[in-house]
């Protein structure tokens, strides 16, 4: 059973909402970010990742880096660009991206039902990323990137969000990158009470995208609890801030990986090595993007090519019948010598989001080959999920992502 909450939210005044919503912390790099504060001063990425209002000298894991996140948090309450409900609710949030829509509920899950496996993890997460959301939820008491969850489509639910979205629009804008934003606010006592019965039914949900987000918010509600050992269980710090998506609502695209080099094969050689799991079919210069499972698109020397893994290296297992794992266990380990594609510096991954353009652009410039994958789907995250097992590294790209700034959730 999860328990998903309503919550007082901190948000943005309606009219100044685009401004403020600002994609996650973690897509930028710093100068990504400074320029991206500078174009929009509003934007919430200033709170999120606050060494952009400080000089570049300032390590960005110093403390006065959080302490300044804090101050521009608070200033933006005082300034009226933020208010805090004065009653619990929910929220529909809808990403409309390629006329697709997306369509969740904007909540407060159980950090217990993290600890107790009710929300399921599919990554590991890495400590020196953790320890800088910790110190930032911490000092600016206030969780303010959702968690990107996911659960099996529930027709109760979906339905009362039907019905939410014929009301009155809370927040309607188009991002910069061409992302619709449409909230509705669900305040009615009777829609929360269905709401949160209809949850509390679900015997699972998933961890789409924000693993180091929840661990942190996990890891500061459980601190909290040990300095305050009074705790009863309905503080804030118990809850970490959410968006809850069905799962039939959600696009994963592929995850494409590029290689410096052919680990001293020759094209001939390199090629003769992978016939002996792969079919090998040449395409020519038209970019090929896998039509199906098993199916791997190849970019070297000027063409593409098909590559389908033989029935022979094909698993039931939820990991290592993954594409991700089929192209390590027997392409990239083996014959490429990319043993640690998490440390290799050889390797590098390409979110989808950015076409096979940019697979070309990248081996032209300072790579030598690169593969095209069949996306993961959301019933395999599961299945690896409800297995207790972890994926390997850069299996999945959500898009759109959420924004930060709209939805902020006060510890």
């Amino acid at each position: 059973m999860a328990e998903v909450k309503p919550f007082f939210c901190t948000r943005p005044k309606e009219e100044v909402a685009d401004r403020v919503a600002a994609l996650p912390y973690d897509v930028w790099n710093r100068e990504e970010a400074k320029r991206e504060t500078q174009r929009e001063p509003m934007s919430f990425l200033r709170v999120d990742r606050a060494e952009t209002q400080l000089g570049d000298s300032v390590d960005i894991y110093e403390e006065r880096v959080y302490q300044k996140a804090k101050e521009l948090l608070e200033q933006m309450e005082e300034e009226g660009i933020l208010f805090t409900e004065k009653e619990e609710c929910y929220f529909v949030y809808e990403l409309t991206m390629n006329q697709r829509p997306q369509t969740g509920i904007v909540a407060c899950a159980s950090i217990d039902d993290y600890l107790n496996g009710v929300i399921k993890k599919h990554e590991n997460t890495r400590a020196e990323k953790e320890e800088d959301r910790i110190r930032h939820v911490d000092i600016c008491s206030a969780q303010t990137g959702p968690i990107f969850l996911a659960y099996r489509s529930d027709m109760r639910i979906n339905q009362i969000v039907e019905e939410v979205k014929g009301q009155k629009t809370l927040y309607d804008f188009i991002a910069p990158d061409g992302v619709r934003h449409t909230v509705w606010k669900i305040e009615e006592k009777g829609k929360i009470e269905e709401i949160r019965t209809a949850f509390s039914e679900i015997q699972e949900i998933y961890i789409a995208d924000g693993h180091h987000r929840a661990a942190s918010a996990v890891k500061v509600g459980l601190k909290r609890r040990k300095e305050q050992k009074s705790y009863d269980g309905t503080e804030e710090f118990n809850y970490f801030l959410s968006v809850l998506f069905p799962d039939d609502q959600l696009m994963i695209l592929d995850y494409n990986r590029v290689v410096q080099d052919l680990n001293g094969l020759t094209l001939e050689g390199f090629l003769k090595k992978i016939e002996q799991d792969f079919i090998i079919e040449q395409i020519g210069k038209e970019k090929y993007y896998p039509e199906k499972k098993h199916e791997f698109g190849m970019y070297l020397d000027g063409a593409w090519y098909r590559l389908t893994a033989k029935e022979q290296i094909c698993s039931d297992d939820p990991v290592k019948g993954l594409d991700v794992s089929i192209l390590q266990d027997y392409l990239l380990s083996p014959i490429l010598g990319i043993e640690d594609p998490k440390t290799d510096d050889r390797i590098d991954f390409i979110g989808g989001i950015r076409g096979l353009e940019e697979l070309e652009r990248r081996v032209k410039k300072d790579m030598k080959v690169a593969f095209s994958m069949y996306p993961t789907s959301i019933q395999e995250l599961f299945a690896v999920a409800d297995a207790g097992l972890l994926m390997p590294p850069k299996s999945t790209w959500f898009e759109p992502k959420l924004r930060s700034g709209l939805f902020i959730h006060k510890i």
